[in-house]
């Protein structure tokens, strides 16, 4: 039987208390900490001005435009950067020269991770020190990064389904929000004297509902769980944007340097290390996040953030082999190529529910420019934008497209265009989007055609009564027509029956018609993407769309 570990013998240091006076002066930590707070409090305001549709001139789209993974992978997928994103220098030139701060310093989602990792550690008094040392496991984000990227070259651009500005974005939008709405209806039927800006957004008639909510909520959670056994699981493991960052950041001029003259081993430096960056050896400088947690934990002053410390006080290549990223990049190109042959971008074979916002380009180029931030699903005011699963293929996965069933495209609404950060819908004007002067001689950005189901249709099918899509018809001249016939029904009565018919040169597809039309189960008037002005291919008629009257205008 071998013998005990002497070190299994030796007590656990503990941090001794700072002294009195040093308590009294703010640290930087606590800077850190106020730094982590007011950006995770503006990104929730940010996005709570666009779950209201206010936008008021508010940079909305702001932490998505400073992200450099979205301007990286955008810039290879479509071969031009948006303009907005130059504005990801921001955190990239600071990158070059204090390291992974971003990570720790500014991104709501690490804010998120963190407190949660946090309050569960006080929680459960979990021991945190061997939690915090490095594993093989965080080389994951790195062969993740190179799967993306490769995706992103071949023109499929998969970012949004982890890069975690997109992904909070995605959980607040589709999961979170709603259900904030659907308990303060509950709140507000118990006290009804509570403010209604307090318990759920304005001006809508009924909550928000998104079909892949349990998908998107249950994600979230299951990540923010994992906090429970890896400390900031997904930043160390799974954050191709942290890993983009550790590769320019092993590059930085300022770094953690160890003093090995006073270093005791004492391992301290490892209870509150956020990136498990091993501090108390070789610092792995591409895992570090700057968070200053192990100066103020070393109760010896053997660490210091200094300016070009010696090359053998850090790591500085990214631990992850080449093998490893080569099969990324190699499965990369074999997935964006059986993505590409699947067919469900070609304008011969498309799904017709596949409809996309006004603004959008050409479904290759909207594919090429889409982060699935969702953004302009949590502005749109009718809850008509929804997250797709795989109605338009693997490359459509979380995309925005729009459902009649959920709600309509509003007339004199362009807010999904505003706050797009990549162009994947264009910002439009409300005159060219109504083909109003000076865009007349294009006619309205049409989406779709609607179609009359005969079979379903009350006046049709049923000798009932009913003009419901004829009246909604917001265009004029309207889209939706009507024959008048008198008939005599089987029970003996005389009515007038006027049976609808679809003008499709005046229709645009703003479904309105299908969202109200009374047959609740599978309407009788509905709406596909055939006839959409963003792709000829898909085009319905070879006649030129007749221009449209100006519409009054609407509360959007």
């Amino acid at each position: 039987m071998s013998a005990p570990s002497p070190a299994a013998d030796v007590p656990r240091p503990t941090r001794p208390p700072k002294p009195y006076t040093r308590r009294l002066s703010m640290r930087i930590t606590d800077v850190r900490i106020l730094s982590q707070a007011f950006f995770f409090a503006l990104f929730i305001y940010l996005a709570g001005v666009t779950w209201f549709s206010r936008l008021g001139g508010y940079p909305v789209s702001l932490f998505l435009e400073v992200d450099p993974l979205v301007a990286l992978a955008t810039g290879l997928s479509t071969g031009t950067i948006y303009r907005n994103l130059i504005w990801s220098l921001w955190v990239l030139v600071p990158t070059l020269v204090l390291g992974r701060w971003f990570c720790n310093w500014m991104c709501p989602y690490g804010t998120l991770h963190q407190s949660i990792g946090w309050l569960f550690a006080k929680i459960t008094g979990k021991d945190r020190l061997d939690a915090n040392r490095y594993r093989p496991l965080f080389r994951t984000k790195y062969v993740l990064l190179a799967w993306f990227l490769v995706m992103a070259l071949f023109g499929s651009l998969q970012i949004g389904l982890l890069d975690p500005i997109c992904l909070m974005y995605r959980s607040f939008t589709t999961a979170f929000a709603p259900s904030w709405d659907v308990a303060a209806e509950r709140v507000r039927q118990v006290a009804p004297w509570l403010p209604g800006w307090l318990l759920a957004s304005p001006g809508t008639k009924e909550p928000r509902l998104f079909t892949s909510a349990v998908l998107v909520g249950w994600m979230m959670l299951a990540l923010l769980a994992a906090n429970l056994i890896i400390p900031r699981f997904f930043c160390r493991t799974l954050c191709p944007l942290g890993a983009l960052l550790g590769v320019f950041g092993r590059f930085a001029l300022w770094r953690i340097d160890r003093n090995p003259q006073k270093c005791t081993n004492c391992d301290l430096c490892l209870m509150h290390c956020e990136g498990a960056s091993d501090p108390h050896m070789l610092l792995r400088q591409s895992e570090c996040f700057a968070c200053m947690n192990c100066i103020e934990d070393c109760p010896e002053d053997a660490l210091a953030f200094r300016f070009m410390p010696p090359k053998e006080s850090g790591v500085e290549h990214v631990d992850t082999s080449r093998r490893r990223l080569v099969f990324g990049a190699v499965a990369a190109a074999f997935t964006a190529a059986f993505a590409r042959v699947s067919g469900a971008t070609r304008d011969r074979h498309f799904d017709p529910k596949v409809i996309r916002p006004p603004g959008s380009p050409d479904e290759r180029e909207f594919l090429d420019r889409c982060i699935k931030c969702e953004q302009c699903i949590r502005v749109c005011p009718t809850n008509v934008l929804q997250p797709a699963l795989f109605q338009a293929g693997f490359e459509g996965f979380w995309t925005p497209i729009m459902d009649m069933r959920s709600g309509y495209c509003e007339l004199n609404c362009t807010l999904c265009g505003q706050v797009c950060p990549t162009g994947a819908i264009l910002p439009i004007p409300i005159e060219k989007k109504l083909g109003l002067p000076p865009h007349q001689e294009a006619g309205p950005v049409k989406v779709g055609t609607a179609f009359v189901d005969k079979s379903r249709c009350l006046p049709w099918a049923m000798e009932t009564p009913c003009v419901v899509c004829e009246e909604v018809c917001p265009t004029s001249p309207k889209a939706i027509g009507a024959y008048d016939e008198e008939i005599v029904r089987w029970d003996g009565k005389k009515v007038l029956l006027r049976k609808p018919f679809v003008r499709p040169e005046l229709c645009i597809g703003c479904g309105i018609c299908e969202h109200e039309c009374p047959v609740s189960d599978s309407r009788a008037i509905y709406v596909t993407a055939v006839g959409e002005t963003r792709s000829k291919g898909r085009s319905l008629l070879l006649k030129s769309r007749l221009p449209m009257v100006p519409p009054p205008k609407s509360h959007c």
